[in-house]
């Protein structure tokens, strides 16, 4: 289990933390035929029990009998083809579906969960339920994260508007084109992308750069791939301090 993580020092363990980190009652569940189906299996529902009473005291008491509410949202992420400028490419490419879970209590978490062979299966808890409420948010547009900065937005035709406080930093409250967007992502992670000199070296994740700490390496970002397969996480090449979405709380 895990909430939301941190950091450049966790970026380099982010596989440990996806694939390896939910007790094995859940983690050796075998996959399910939809994403629903896994993320609300007994083995993940007594999972996410012991998860939400990690706090132990009047939470612990009270968070049993957790319930996954509605269907899995596709989540998507910052393309590095998009950042790259081939053609084509669309602006963020699902890489996990989530599921939002409910405490008896209240707590919100979201269930990641990874197409594998024979299925689907969890592969990570977070806590909070963003990614499935800005799906909501972005209604029938194409809802996407950039991790690098935290910001969620949603693009709809040519246009690409902010979600969150983040987002507004990076493109304004009213949104910008999708051209300028790609300008903007093109410049701070252009020269980042895999293969480029700066992930060569070793800066990946904040680690190997001589001279650069957590707070000055550039944006990363590591993700689970839902077209890998096997649930992998992918490291993007986007290099820097915030890939893994902060701690919120629901």
């Amino acid at each position: 289990m895990n909430a939301r993580a941190t950091g450049a020092g966790l970026l380099a363990t982010a596989a440990l933390v996806l694939l390896g980190a939910l007790p094995a009652d859940a983690a050796e569940a075998p996959p399910a035929p939809t994403p629903e189906q896994a993320a609300s299996a007994p083995a993940t529902l007594s999972t996410l029990a012991r998860f939400f009473a990690r706090d132990g005291g009047a939470a612990a008491r009270s968070a049993g009998a957790p319930r996954v509410e509605g269907g899995s949202v596709p989540v998507r992420i910052l393309s590095p083809d998009f950042v790259a400028g081939k053609p084509g490419a669309p602006v963020a490419r699902v890489e996990f579906r989530a599921s939002r879970a409910v405490s008896a209590d209240g707590q919100k978490a979201s269930l990641w969960t990874v197409r594998r062979a024979g299925g689907w299966q969890v592969v990570n808890i977070a806590t909070g339920d963003d990614e499935i409420r800005y799906a909501e948010m972005g209604g029938d547009g194409l809802v996407f994260r950039e991790p690098q900065i935290d910001a969620w937005y949603v693009q709809k035709g040519a246009k690409v508007l902010p979600l969150d406080e983040d987002a507004v930093q990076a493109v304004g409250r009213n949104g910008t084109s999708l051209s300028s967007y790609r300008e903007r992502v093109s410049r701070a992670y252009g020269d980042k992308l895999p293969g480029s000199a700066y992930a060569r070296k070793g800066a990946a994740g904040g680690y190997g750069a001589p001279g650069q700490t957590a707070e000055s390496t550039p944006p990363t970002v590591t993700v689970v791939s839902a077209t890998a397969g096997a649930g992998a996480v992918l490291a993007l090449g986007l290099l820097g301090t915030r890939a893994v979405r902060r701690r919120r709380q629901g």
